[in-house]
């Protein structure tokens, strides 16, 4: 599973646990269930938020994930860095609508 894919997962949860914290009628619940949201959103966003190691390792999946052939370690690098920008855009757009 990609970046993308896993912030997608955790951006759905928050906004399914906001939609569930409407039908709530304890305000303490309700509090708790918004800050689960919110925590799920920062994640979120740190999970995307790339650096040098989080894409080599990811790289290095996509390189396995290939079995693992010689001389195309640029384009692993290439879609790695793509995966964490596209996570990293997606979870500005979505978290600022949930």
């Amino acid at each position: 599973m990609d970046q993308k894919q896993t912030v997608a997962r955790l951006l759905e949860k928050a906004n399914k646990y906001r939609d569930f914290a409407r039908w709530v009628g304890d305000s303490e619940t309700v509090q708790r269930i918004l800050a689960l949201t919110e925590e799920l959103k920062q994640r979120a966003r740190a999970m995307a938020k790339p650096n040098e190691d989080k894409i080599r390792n990811r790289a290095r999946e996509i390189w396995e994930e290939n079995n693992r052939p010689v001389g195309r370690d640029e384009e692993f690098w290439f879609q790695a860095e793509r995966e964490f920008r596209e996570a990293e855009d997606l979870a500005k757009e979505i978290s600022d609508d949930i």
